[in-house]
């Protein structure tokens, strides 16, 4: 992986998916949105003798990844029917010579009896199967032509079959490994929690206004909004573009070629915002979309799962916002009512619950969503949801009025749904209520100084906190469970939110991710190497993400390579890369800093990703200072200045700068004063002692005012923990003595 993609080490469970692919194992590996699934099988077709068949439902997914694998420098290619002849007879003559690793197939082309009989003529390695949940009529994106795969285990007897997909209930596994008629596959389920996604739920009050003010406030960002209708799409697309964002639509009324051309401007950066329907999405694979916002709610968890997981497959942080309104459940049901019936419906009817209760609830959005897969998550406040984030503003008294609302739900019998009871408790005076005297209950107009709104909200809040059900008949009439016996009692502690209907309190609050995925990144320099990314890509005809992911480009910001050699322990730079792209990126960090006067090669006390990121290998420089570090280290003995160096070496500021550290560190310099003034050592070691900072430099920066330059500070901080280190074993050395003694 080091060599290819840059990456020293695996992201969890990979390397077990890895092994299953080399052995030849059946195997069955769901792994979340940015899991890595990719690698599983890519990594081990390098491996392997052969070729290995990865088949992939849409040719622009397969476009991408090919790309993505050539710019590392793996031999792959993808057979479709856009294809000429001579590039087709290309394609073969390089699998006859076995140069090619990895080609990738459509699943109705590789069901053909022409396919299968072309693939027999050569050793196949492994076949894997991407977006596996399509098979399955049990899944969210069924594809009938999946279910032709099913006959590959006649074709190729011995050879590894390998399902991967990124959410797949029990019932779907399953299903999966009975379609593919895979023999005792070892089944890997990853974590389904994404820790690098803030998810929110906000109410709809102005609903176009609040998409665009959100889009606005993330200007510049990669992004996706949703919409329920084309209708919609086209009118949030048209409304963005007229505030000045780049955006386009993408649903099935547009023509085949449109949807293609607003997918590759997306993929390629060459707009911002991708407005759509559910009908964009599968299997795209641009790791840098920053938020995922929906305009409405989906129709289910799985497909919420799916279409938020968009965000943040790069591992940084990214926002995933849903507008909710309670009408998103009523154009659904009409909807899915006018499209399916049976069971089928009740099924689709069972699945909007479900995103109701996530909509209206107030537990962790992280552990709703993972529990909804049947796992939990290990800490009790994610710190990455309006919930745990304390957005969400609360009544104070929330047990009183969760009384008021079961002990309604019991004195009507438990005979009526969420609307009646509503408007039983808010003392309405429809004629039906006094008709069925309904009036007379010593529940009716408990809350009447509420909206019938925040009051139908909140049974909604105490049915998603398993207070009470609705019935799964046309009436949906409530009940209590258990639970809400117990809370009648007063043996519960239930969360309901402030009147205004769940309105979330100040501004948004960051998360610890975004604030981790940002630390000591230097955004100018940040934004300067996407620019030259964008270039890039351009040239190449590539997204822009094909080049460095937005990573890879953080990483850079943080440590500011001076060097090739410090350059290619950058994590996601493979060798390949560091040929073609390295000097580029190089030239472009060096004059940035130059003209910054920036140090350079920065080293971090830990890898940047803080762990979130398993692909993140450390970023520790070359061990030892380089050759031309060396050479100046005569000159810092002499005392010479920052600026004689410069002039004798030829060498860029932050460069010599970086020669001085090496030298610091090496000699365990603890006198500043040759090159910084006595009076700026003065204030920074009282910085230094009042932080109590001794591994950074920013807040040592702030506490100076900014009157400081950050080569001084580096310099005098590398002389005062040089000073820390002799003093320790000064002292150690004196009590060996006396132990001695």
């Amino acid at each position: 992986m080091a060599r290819y993609w840059g990456y020293e080490s695996f992201r969890p469970l990979q390397q077990e998916a890895m092994e299953c692919a080399l052995s030849a194992q059946d195997s069955m590996v769901i792994l979340p949105t940015g899991g890595g699934k990719s690698l599983c099988f890519q990594v081990p077709a390098l491996c392997l003798e052969g070729l290995t068949v990865v088949v992939s439902p849409l040719i622009s997914l397969m476009k991408d990844q090919v790309d993505a694998l050539r710019e590392c420098g793996v031999e792959a290619a993808q057979l479709n029917s856009s294809m000429s002849a001579a590039e087709k007879r290309d394609i073969d003559r390089a699998i006859t010579d076995e140069k090619l690793k990895l080609l990738y197939v459509a699943p109705e082309r590789l069901a053909t009896d022409a396919m299968l009989n072309y693939l027999k003529r050569f050793k196949i390695a492994m076949i894997a199967i991407d977006e596996a949940h399509c098979i399955s009529a049990w899944g969210h994106d069924f594809r009938p032509e999946y279910r032709m795969l099913g006959t590959l285990k006649d074709h190729f007897p011995n050879v590894g079959i390998h399902a991967y997909t990124a959410t797949a209930s029990v019932k779907v596994r399953e299903d999966i490994a009975q379609q593919l008629r895979l023999e005792n596959p070892r089944l890997l389920v990853g974590s389904f929690d994404r820790p690098n996604l803030t998810y929110r739920v906000v109410p709809a009050k102005n609903r176009f206004g609040q998409i665009c003010d959100f889009v606005q406030s993330r200007s510049g960002e990669s992004g996706v909004v949703y919409c329920i209708s084309r209708k919609e799409v086209d009118k949030v697309a048209m409304g963005l573009n007229g505030l000045g964002i780049r955006a386009v639509p993408y649903h099935a009324g547009l023509s085949d070629q449109e949807r293609r051309a607003n997918q590759e401007a997306f993929l390629q950066d060459r707009c911002d915002v991708i407005v759509a329907t559910v009908a964009f999405g599968m299997g795209i694979d641009k790791p840098d979309v920053r938020f995922v916002l929906h305009a409405s709610a989906p129709k289910s968890l799985e497909h919420y799962q799916q279409e938020s997981g968009r965000a943040g497959r790069d591992g940084l942080e990214a926002d995933c916002t849903l507008i909710y309104s309670p009408g998103d459940m009523v154009v659904w049901s009409r909807m899915l009512e006018s499209s399916s019936n049976g069971d089928a419906l009740q099924g689709q009817l069972r699945s909007l619950d479900t995103i109701r209760n996530y909509c209206t609830g107030t537990l962790c959005r992280h552990r709703s969503l993972v529990q909804y897969f049947g796992q939990d998550l290990q800490s009790e406040h994610c710190g990455a949801c309006d919930v745990c984030l304390e957005e969400i503003e609360l009544v104070e008294d929330p047990l009183r009025i969760s009384q008021m609302v079961l002990s309604c739900v019991v004195r009507l019998n438990q005979r009526y749904g969420v609307d009646y009871t509503a408007k039983v408790l808010i003392g309405s005076k429809e004629s039906r209520i006094e008709e069925l005297k309904h009036s007379s209950l010593s529940t009716y107009g408990l809350l009447q100084e509420y909206a019938i709104g925040t009051v139908k909200a909140w049974i909604d809040q105490l049915i998603s906190q398993g207070y009470m059900v609705r019935s799964q008949d046309n009436y949906a009439t409530l009940s209590l469970t258990p639970s809400g016996r117990l809370l009648l009692k007063g043996s519960a502690q239930p969360k309901l939110t402030r009147p205004d209907e769940a309105a979330t309190s100040t501004t948004p609050r960051k998360s610890k991710a975004a604030s981790d995925d940002w630390e000591g990144v230097d955004r100018g320099l940040f934004e300067c190497l996407k620019a030259v990314r964008s270039r890039v890509a351009s040239e190449r005809s590539v997204p822009a993400f094909v080049i460095f992911g937005d990573a890879t480009l953080r990483e850079i910001a943080r440590r500011r390579p001076s060097s090739l050699q410090t350059f290619s322990t950058i994590s996601g730079v493979g060798a390949k890369k560091l040929e073609d792209l390295g000097q580029v990126f190089l030239d472009a960090t060096t004059a940035y800093c130059t003209d910054k006067n920036l140090t350079t090669d920065v080293e971090l006390q830990s890898p940047a990703s803080n762990g979130k990121s398993a692909s993140a290998r450390p970023t520790n420089k070359p061990t030892g200072p380089i050759a031309a570090s060396i050479g100046c280290f005569p000159l810092w003995t002499r005392g010479a200045s920052i600026e004689e160096v410069c002039s004798s070496t030829q060498r860029a500021r932050s460069t010599v700068m970086g020669y001085l550290n090496d030298y610091l560190q090496h000699a365990q310099v603890v006198d500043a004063s040759p090159w910084v003034s006595a009076e700026e050592i003065v204030e920074i070691e009282k910085a230094i002692e009042a932080t109590g900072v001794t591994d950074r430099l920013r807040p040592l920066f702030d506490h100076t005012e900014g009157k400081i330059h950050y080569d001084s500070l580096r310099v005098v901080l590398s002389c005062y923990r040089n000073r820390q280190v002799q003093t320790t074993t000064n002292s150690q050395n004196c009590a060996d003595a006396k132990s001695i003694g």
